[in-house]
Parts: structure tokens; C-alpha cells; sequence
């Protein structure tokens, strides 16, 4: 299929299983052929699916009788496949919790639980290579007198070359992925790169972070390859498991649309000068006013500016240069009694989403981070963003990086940017004047057309809405429910603003519960839900969440009313 879009981060540089033998390992089936229900499970097994009868989970397949059900390692449904004797009666695809049929259809394709697959043949001849590879280094690590890696070398590859030998796959086949494609010492391994057709088209998003990371990504995963083979971890094939080099990956594109606001060199250089502007927004917005301030005083002249944007309900964004600084500020804005938080690198990817969404929903005002409020943060709250010691030239105070944390504020209909500095550096001036030509075209643009700037208005989602929709009927199955509304409330016959649960705590009925009661509920279930996930009850837990989200939905509603 030609319509097909991969959405990918830059790790589909690194080696992927050639997609010939991904192909060729696949099985293909059609109602009407004859296939020996156990040739096909033997089939399966080869091809790196186990076997489950218990508990029906990705890459797993479970036999009934003539029934045998298979959930593909890429699939979100399960395929069911229904034999007469030794003939394929009918395929389906199913609902892997419910078994409930989704569709029926005539022949499918199942392919490798993994991208490192090889046939009989191939890895009898990948096993050769490997062990004569192992002699090779074993001699030249006995001969430096390393004693202790040899061993280890000899231990750890013996045991993989048993695994590969007798069900065809081992924990890292991947680091010996040269022997199994057959390619030579130094050659690139095959990528995601290698399954598009010749005439596909790359975007490459926020090319100017995107395009280094690319390039330096070869020699960090060298570095630690060379420590693994040097110790005796790995044999000094694991070094072609790999990511390409940016000669290797510039080999490999074609068509390629580079997308940033600030464009680095080498997109530049291969646009020779020519770029399409992006720059007229559909609602009107323009780009944040940037007024620039001294540093005597700022922190004050900065809590000022914060509470004439809380008095609006809007929020601020503010930067700084180091973690020990935005530690401080943070600390001394809460004792200021400015509701903050901190946005470092040690926070995990899930909780700086549920930050910025806390942020949104005004649970607090002010968001202090270094180098995480750059590319892609889409917060029309966001009135102002303060950029403290904006005079001090470096990575994070460049002419990219300030325009990149300049448009922060640019969802916003009343957006500024003040930045504190006692001088303009050449970054400064030309973020400002970047800043100040958009701006000017953006307004000219607008009074052109009689277009009223319109504020942004986006959904707050919860980053796990999604999971939650599609654990629907799962809810309904374990709760004996229906549906989400099993596990999220029903709504009261008669009252449609109060919501009745019947999720976790059944037949609790909040209809008519004191506030000062729902919120002990709140508290109550926020206990529950962490000591569920500390048992490793991770489904119960996610229950007990959807209850406190309505619940605190239904809180704020209760004071917004005035209701006690």
C-alpha cells in the first residue's frame, strides 16, 4: 500500500531485520487451502510466536479444539483461524478480551513476531560464522592475557548460540544481526528506512534539533559498544548492530520537507535559500511583543508580572539558565505564595505531560523550567514567558532557542515575552528582529483582510484518554458493567448534572454528597489508587483514577456554583 504515513522518532536509524526475510518469513493464509493445524503452529513457533493457553497476550497465540487464535506482535486485534479437518474453514478478526468478531475475511498475512527471523538455512549458517568469530576473539583476548572477558565472552555466546540453535532466537539476536543478514564487517544494517518504496516522502520535524541527533547518534552508540567488546560482553560484531551515519542516512532519502521555525545551516544550505514562510496563522494570532528589562530587580519586577496575569487566569512560563537556579526561584516564588511548579530532565515523560495539563487546567500558574519549554509546547494559556539572564550567549540563550521560547507565547492573544538582560547580544537582536518581522507581517497580513486575532481554543485532554477509550469494554467485562460509563458514572434519572458511580466504589451515590465529604471520597480513593499500583494492580488503579478525574470534575463544578 502507497497510503500508508510512519510516524517515527530518530531510532529508525538503528538495524531492523532485512525486509526481505521479514517477508519471506511471513505466513499467508486463505479459507479453502489445506494447511495441517499443527504444521501451522509449528509454523508460528518458528516464526518467534508462543504459545499461551492461559493468558492471550501480543505475540501469543491459544488452540481450541479446531479453533486456533492469534494475536499478532503488531496487530491491536486478534485473528482467529477455524479449521474443518486439515482445511481453513473461515479467518476472523476479533476483539482479543471480548472474542467478539469484528470482521471476517477470505486470506490474511501473518507476519514474524520479531524483525530477526531467519529460516533453517540462514541461521545454521549465522551459528558457523558466530563461532568462528568467538574462536577468533577468544585467541586474541587469551593472547592480551584477559582472562576474565574471555570467559565471559565464552559463557555468554556459547548460551546464545544454544538459544538460536534450538528455538531459533535469543535475548540480543540483534547484536548479531550481521551474521543472520549475512552482511560484512563495517556494512549498515538494514533500517525502517529500507521498507519505504524509492519515491517516499521524509518529514523531518524540528529539523534543527532533529538533523544533529541524527548525525551524532553513530558515534554515542559506538563509544558503548567498543566498552562492551573490550570487557567481553559482546563479540566486535555487536558494533554493526548500529545506527546509521548521516552519509549512510543521507543515501537513503530522497524526497525530504524539512519543518522548523528555526531552520539550522544545513537545511538552509540544502534549500540553497529557498524555504516556504509559514508564518500567517489561521486564527489571526501574531507573534508575542518582546520587550527586554534590566536584571536589577527582576525577580520582583517578575512576581508582578505574574500576578497581573493570575488575576486574568492566565499562566507564565518562566526560563532559566540552570537547574540550581530554577530549584531557587521555584522554592522562593512558593514562599511568595505563588502556586509553582519545576520542569527538569529527572521528571519521566508522562508526568511532564500531566504537568503541563495541570498547568493548563490552572491547578497552578507559573511553570519554571531550563531547556524543556522550547519546540512544541502548544499552551494558549500562556500570556507570558519570562527569559531570566537572556545577555548570557550559549547553547540556551542562541538565536534559535530564544525564537523557539519566544513563540511559546504566541497561542495567546495578549502574549508577551520580557527577557532580562543588561545588554543585547547579537542572538538577542536577532530573535527580536526575527520576532519583530514576523510580527509586522503577521499584522499587516491581519489589517489587509480585516481579520480579528481569535484566542486558541484547545481541548484539554488527558494524555491517557486514549487508553481509557479503548479499555471501554474491557471496563464493561471485569466490572459487569456497560461500557466506560461502568467505570466513569452514570448520570442520576431525573438530575442530569450529578453523576451516580458505579465504577470502583458501586452504589456510592454522589448526587447528593456534601462537598466537604466528596473531597474526604477524593482523598480516600487517591489512597486506594496508590496503594493499588504499588501492588502492581496497574487496571485497578486506572479505575480508581478515572473515579477521582470525575469526581474532581464535579468538585470544581460544585464551587464554581458556590455549592457547599
Amino acid at each position: 500500500r502507497r497510503d500508508v504515513v510512519v510516524v517515527a522518532s530518530v531510532s529508525c536509524i538503528y538495524g531492523l531485520g532485512t525486509p526481505q526475510s521479514y517477508l519471506d518469513r511471513s505466513v499467508e493464509l486463505q479459507v479453502g487451502t489445506e494447511v495441517p493445524r499443527d504444521g501451522l503452529l509449528r509454523l508460528l513457533v518458528d516464526v518467534q510466536y508462543t504459545r499461551n493457553d492461559l493468558s492471550f497476550t501480543r505475540g501469543s497465540f491459544r488452540v481450541r479444539g479446531d479453533t486456533v487464535d492469534i494475536i499478532p506482535s503488531y496487530e491491536e486485534l486478534a485473528i482467529r483461524i477455524e479449521f474443518f479437518g486439515d482445511e481453513i474453514e473461515a479467518l476472523y478478526y476479533l476483539h482479543p478480551l471480548t472474542g467478539e468478531v469484528i470482521r471476517q475475511v477470505d486470506s490474511l498475512r501473518i507476519f514474524p513476531a520479531t524483525h530477526y527471523v531467519a529460516g533453517p538455512e540462514r541461521m545454521a549458517h549465522a551459528i558457523s560464522t558466530i563461532e568462528a568469530e568467538l574462536e577468533e576473539r577468544l585467541a586474541e583476548l587469551e593472547g592480551q592475557n584477559k582472562l576474565l572477558e574471555a570467559q565471559r565472552l565464552r559463557m555468554r555466546t556459547n548460551y546464545d548460540i544454544e538459544m538460536m540453535r534450538q528455538v531459533g532466537f535469543c535475548s540480543g539476536i540483534e547484536n548479531y544481526s550481521r551474521h543472520i543478514d549475512g552482511r560484512g564487517p563495517g556494512s549498515p544494517p538494514a533500517t525502517l528506512l529500507d521498507y519505504f518504496p524509492e519515491d517516499f516522502l521524509l518529514v523531518i520535524d524540528e529539523s534543527h534539533v532533529t538533523v544533529p541527533q541524527i548525525g551524532g547518534m553513530y558515534e554515542g552508540d559506538m563509544s558503548r559498544k567498543r566498552n562492551l567488546v573490550e570487557f567481553g560482553f559482546r563479540l566486535p560484531s555487536a558494533c554493526d548492530n548500529r545506527p546509521l551515519t548521516w552519509e549512510e542516512f543521507a543515501d537513503r532519502i530522497g524526497q525530504t520537507v524539512y519543518l522548523s521555525a528555526t531552520p539550522g545551516p544545513y537545511e538552509l544550505s540544502q534549500a540553497a535559500g529557498e524555504f516556504v514562510e509559514q508564518v500567517i496563522r489561521p486564527t489571526g494570532l501574531v507573534d508575542p511583543k518582546v520587550v527586554v528589562k534590566p536584571t536589577k530587580g527582576q525577580i520582583d519586577d517578575l512576581i508582578g508580572e505574574i500576578r497581573k496575569r493570575t488575576d486574568a487566569d492566565e499562566r507564565v512560563l518562566v526560563t532559566t539558565l540552570t537547574k540550581k537556579m530554577a530549584e531557587d526561584l521555584t522554592d522562593y516564588l512558593l514562599e511568595m505564595g505563588i502556586r509553582v511548579r519545576y520542569l527538569h530532565s529527572e521528571v519521566d515523560t508522562l508526568r511532564r505531560v500531566e504537568l503541563l495539563r495541570q498547568l493548563r487546567l490552572g491547578e497552578y500558574d507559573v511553570l519554571v523550567g531550563i531547556n524543556l519549554l522550547r519546540e512544541g509546547l502548544d499552551l494558549p494559556e500562556v500570556s507570558l514567558v519570562a527569559i531570566l539572564d537572556a545577555d548570557k550567549e550559549g547553547f540556551l540563550r542562541s538565536s534559535r532557542s530564544l525564537i523557539q521560547t519566544i513563540g511559546r507565547a504566541a497561542r495567546n492573544v495578549s502574549g508577551e515575552v520580557h527577557m532580562y538582560a543588561d545588554s543585547i547580544t547579537d542572538s538577542m537582536k536577532e530573535a527580536i528582529d526575527e520576532t519583530e518581522r514576523r510580527r509586522a507581517k503577521q499584522i499587516a497580513y491581519n489589517e489587509e483582510n480585516g481579520i480579528d486575532p481569535q484566542p486558541l481554543r484547545k481541548k484539554i485532554a488527558d494524555i491517557l484518554d486514549q487508553v481509557y477509550r479503548e479499555a471501554d469494554d474491557t471496563e464493561s467485562v471485569e466490572i459487569g458493567g456497560s461500557g466506560r460509563n461502568a467505570s466513569r458514572g452514570r448520570r442520576a434519572q431525573g438530575e442530569p448534572g450529578r453523576a451516580v458511580s458505579a465504577g470502583v466504589f458501586e452504589g456510592r451515590d454522589t448526587t447528593s454528597m456534601p462537598r466537604a465529604e466528596l473531597a474526604d471520597l477524593i482523598k480516600d480513593l487517591t489512597e486506594q489508587m496508590m496503594a493499588a499500583a504499588r501492588d502492581l494492580q496497574f487496571e485497578l488503579a486506572a479505575r480508581f483514577r478515572d473515579e477521582i478525574a470525575d469526581l474532581k470534575k464535579e468538585l470544581r463544578g460544585m464551587d464554581a456554583a458556590g455549592l457547599k
